[in-house]
Formats: structure tokens, C-alpha cells, sequence
């Protein structure tokens, strides 16, 4: 990806040709499919909404009409002044809807032709991808909007995900930006947790924290930027991988982001979302990915953990299974602060409990 990328077609905008044209190649897609479907999922709450509103309104006016009018109005005006003020609130509705779909249409034009022209490919929409970063195995309802991918090795994949957790009044969505770029050898999983987004006290921003324990320090200042997990011995791994030249890069490139390397893949997460018709987006991660991502293929392209076993006694400069030790493949989780207070707080109740309980027992 290491040619200029065309921005122009960001910043066209397109003919209703163009559209139609986008129209009829993407009829049928699945991905179109999808998100059109999710356009008249919202249609269908907006009306129902709307309905309800109209009917209160109803109810409200016959009231309003009668006062303004000094007298209680026949049946057939008053039917026909609140049947037009209806109308007029539907058809708003319909008209904003029709605008709001043909802005996506434009949108979904533009980028389309971003991508063609990068040699990328494409998407509105999709179900949540199988790749087994932090994000996307988080919550439910879990998908992908508006992603480009590569139509060359290695892949690269960049764009939007978003998932729900909760339930009922603490239902709510998260969405992340990410990009996904594939490696050529299995790694040991490693996290740069990003100081520059994190929460209240410096909890992570990601949705899944790690046990302190596996925290490795490094010297000059990227602890200032970023904090680096890796699995319990493995610190050498990381230190073969991160060197000095690529955590500099890590620190120009990539610092208000969170950087998880994992199997075979590196993911890049932003805890709010692209906007992916602004040409910088796509510049900056294009830099991420000729210059963290080129450099960690680089370094990883021999890498070979020692803990696995050779096959037929072959020693590590020969052919070496590529693959990581159990111990290596993931990282530790931390139990959540909350749910550790919660269950002591629980313990110590049912201890009380028990100890009146064998009081009054003790007493009768």
C-alpha cells in the first residue's frame, strides 16, 4: 500500500449516473442487502413512532380547536383540519426518510470509488468478522460498517464495528474503529494499551482489561505512551518484537490508538469511529500501516517460539511449525474491580447470615 492514495473521489461529488450505476452493480449483495434492511428497520420504528405521535396530537387538538374556535366544531371540519395536519406530518417524515437514503446511496458512491481507485474493495455493511482481536468477541448484535479491504496480500482490512451489551434501560452500543492487518507468522499475543484514551484513574479503554502482572516496562519514554502486556515469560518475544526503531514508530503513528497483536494478526482500535469520507483518516491509517505494519512484518517474518517443540529434533534455524505455545497464545484478563467487590461484599453477608443463624441456635 505504498503508493499515494487518490482522495479525489472523497471529494466528488457524484453524478446521479454514477449512483444508478453503483445501484445496479451492488443489486443484490449482500452486504447492500443488509444495510438497506437496517434502513427499513429504522423506517419502520420512525413511522410507528410518528403514528403514536399523530395520535396524541389528535387527542391533545380536539381540545386546542375547540377553544380557538369558541364553539365545539362539527365532526366533519374537525376531521378534516386534524386528517391535514396528519398528512403534513407524515409526508415530513417520508420526505426526510427519502433525503436520509439517498445520502447514504452518494455516500456509499463515494466510497465505492475511493476504493476502486486504491485498489481496495468496498463494504456498507456486515456481520461481525471472525477475528479474534478484543473488539470483536464483545457483547452481542455484533457488526461491521462501512469497511475497505485489500484486494492484494496482505491483507488489510479498515473501517467501523459495532456491538451491544446490556440489557433493557442499560442497553446501549459501542462503536470502534479499527484496522486489521494479517501477519505472516503466529505471535504471541501482546497488547499496547494507549494512555491517551484511557478512562477515569487510567482504566483501560478497551473492553477487556489485563492482569498487571504481565505489564512490561521499557526504558525511554513510550511508558508515557503506551502500555505494554505481554504473557508471563515472554518478555524476551516482546522485546525481539517491539525494538527501539518500531516503538518510535509506534509513538509518531499510532499513539492515541490502541495496538493488539494476536496469532496472526495486528489490529489497530480507535474508540471512536472513522469518518471515512475524510481523506486524513485514510491517509493516516495508510501511514500506520507503511510504517508500524511494514516494520512489524519485517521484524516478525523469522520469528519462532522456542517453547514449541521441533519436530524431529530440527533445531530453530531450520523449518519451525508456526505456531505458539498455550502459554503464550493469550494473555490473563483481570477480574473487574467491581465484580470482585461485589462478590466479598456477597461473602460477607452469607457469612453473617450463617453466623446468626447458629447464634439463635446456639440461644434456643
Amino acid at each position: 500500500m505504498a503508493v499515494p492514495i487518490d482522495s479525489e473521489p472523497l471529494r466528488a461529488t457524484p453524478s446521479r449516473s454514477a449512483i444508478a450505476g453503483f445501484r445496479a452493480d451492488a443489486a443484490g449483495r449482500d452486504d447492500i442487502v443488509r444495510a438497506t434492511r437496517a434502513d427499513q428497520d429504522v423506517i419502520t420504528v420512525l413511522v410507528a413512532v410518528v403514528a403514536v405521535v399523530v395520535m396524541v396530537w389528535i387527542a391533545l387538538t380536539t381540545d386546542l380547536l375547540d377553544s380557538i374556535a369558541g364553539t365545539p366544531l362539527a365532526p366533519v371540519p374537525r376531521i378534516l383540519i386534524l386528517a391535514a395536519g396528519g398528512v403534513v406530518v407524515i409526508g415530513a417524515v417520508i420526505a426526510w426518510l427519502a433525503v436520509a437514503r439517498r445520502a447514504n446511496w452518494r455516500r456509499w458512491t463515494r466510497l465505492d470509488a475511493f476504493a476502486r481507485a486504491n485498489g481496495l474493495m468496498f463494504s456498507p455493511s456486515g456481520g461481525s468478522p471472525s477475528y479474534p482481536g478484543a473488539v470483536f468477541g464483545v457483547g452481542d448484535s455484533r457488526e461491521v460498517l462501512e469497511h475497505l479491504t485489500s484486494a492484494e496480500p496482505p491483507l488489510v482490512d479498515y473501517g467501523n464495528t459495532r456491538y451491544a451489551i446490556g440489557s433493557g434501560k442499560n442497553r446501549r452500543t459501542k462503536t470502534w474503529g479499527f484496522l486489521a492487518l494479517q501477519l505472516h507468522r503466529a505471535l504471541p499475543h501482546m497488547v499496547l494499551d494507549s494512555t491517551a484514551n484511557n478512562g477515569f484513574l487510567g482504566t483501560t479503554g478497551l473492553p477487556t482489561g489485563f492482569r498487571r502482572d504481565q505489564v512490561l516496562e521499557l526504558e525511554g519514554d513510550f511508558n508515557r505512551h503506551f502500555t505494554l502486556y505481554c504473557p508471563r515469560e515472554y518478555e524476551r518475544d516482546a522485546l525481539y518484537v517491539f525494538t527501539p526503531d518500531l516503538m518510535a514508530l509506534l509513538i509518531d503513528h499510532a499513539a492515541p490508538f490502541d495496538v493488539e497483536i494476536v496469532d496472526r494478526w495486528l489490529f489497530v482500535y480507535s474508540p471512536t469511529r472513522f469518518d471515512l469520507l475524510d481523506p486524513g483518516v485514510h491517509e493516516r491509517l495508510r501511514r500506520i500501516v507503511d510504517t508500524v505494519g511494514a516494520k512489524t512484518l519485517s521484524r516478525t517474518d523469522r520469528y519462532v517460539d522456542e517453547r514449541v517443540e521441533q519436530p524431529g529434533g530440527r533445531s530453530i534455524g531450520d523449518v519451525a511449525p508456526d505456531v505458539v505455545a498455550p502459554s503464550g497464545r493469550r494473555l490473563r484478563r483481570r477480574v473487574p474491580v467491581v465484580a470482585v467487590v461485589v462478590g466479598v461484599v456477597l461473602a460477607a453477608l452469607w457469612v453473617g447470615w450463617q453466623l446468626l443463624d447458629l447464634a439463635a441456635t446456639l440461644g434456643g
